[in-house]
């Protein structure tokens, strides 16, 4: 009894030293997005707690440069390229783990060698591309690059095979086409997986910042990730990281409260994707 006792605190207290070392770091960055720009330069040493928070630096964020532009056109891209991508693994999914043709798992197989290819390769051919088409500063041109995922599609594909095929037989019979199948049956199946995909997607779009900066030069397809890095270009973000901060922060509230959200079913949708049978 008291071993386990023993145990117990001490597992306790391994979690609260690892929170403390995760959560840290968004503690700093509010901190000093509260911190008012003279208290900031004057400590020689930082402080780990404001006694006069201020509200000025957010201010001074929206006002330097468009970042409430920015924030509208990084929702459009992150919704528009979500809700296409859904579209496409949901299908590709669905074909390779029901429908029959020849060479499926050859061509699975050379699909899922695609993952091996270094990120740095595909973005600098999907660069070649969208330029060879004269896409650079569209929305089009941010969007097409990101509207498939390899993994994702494998991951909903291990789902979809654990459907037993008797529901397929049964719905064929009752005259059910496939995509009937999908929709009615399939989908509302995995649909903690399915919310899982999205939801990573949604992360990926809202902090892409590579491909923002390659294809984009026109301020007004910039994204929120260009607004940060331009607060530092323009000059003002190196001397006055309190307001730099506060950026950050706005951009990543809606993250945060995304995951609040939904993080049962993304652990449900984990421990799906990982049970086999």
């Amino acid at each position: 009894m008291v071993k386990n006792k023993l145990l117990k605190t001490v597992v306790y207290l391994f979690l609260i030293i690892w929170a403390v070392i995760v959560l840290f770091p968004f503690y700093w960055m509010i901190l000093t997005s509260l911190k008012d720009y003279g208290v900031y330069n004057g400590e020689f040493v930082p402080s780990l707690y404001t006694t006069k928070p201020t509200a000025e630096n957010y201010v001074n964020a929206f006002s330097q440069v468009e970042l409430g532009r920015y924030f509208l056109n990084t929702f459009l891209f992150t919704v528009f390229t979500t809700l296409v991508m859904l579209v496409v693994i949901v299908l590709a999914a669905f074909a390779f783990s029901r429908l029959q043709f020849r060479g499926k798992n050859i061509v699975f197989a050379l699909f899922l060698a695609l993952m091996m290819i270094p990120n740095e390769l595909v973005i600098i051919t999907n660069y070649v591309t969208i330029t060879n088409w004269d896409m650079r500063n569209t929305f089009t041109g941010l969007i097409l690059p990101s509207v498939t995922s390899v993994f994702y599609i494998y991951l909903l594909k291990e789902n979809f095979e654990q459907i037993p095929d008797e529901l397929y037989k049964a719905a064929k019979v009752d005259g059910t086409s496939d995509l009937g199948y999908l929709m009615r049956v399939m989908v509302p199946i995995c649909q903690p997986t399915i919310v899982t995909i999205v939801i990573l997607k949604v992360i990926e779009c809202w902090n892409s910042f590579v491909w923002p900066r390659l294809i984009t030069d026109d301020p007004k397809y910039f994204l929120a990730s260009n607004g940060i890095q331009e607060i530092r270009e323009n000059g003002f973000g190196r001397e006055n990281i309190p307001a730099m901060m506060a950026a950050v922060v706005v951009i990543s509230i809606p993250l945060i409260i995304l995951f609040l959200c939904f993080r049962k079913k993304i652990m449900e949708g984990v421990s799906q994707g990982g049970t086999k049978g």
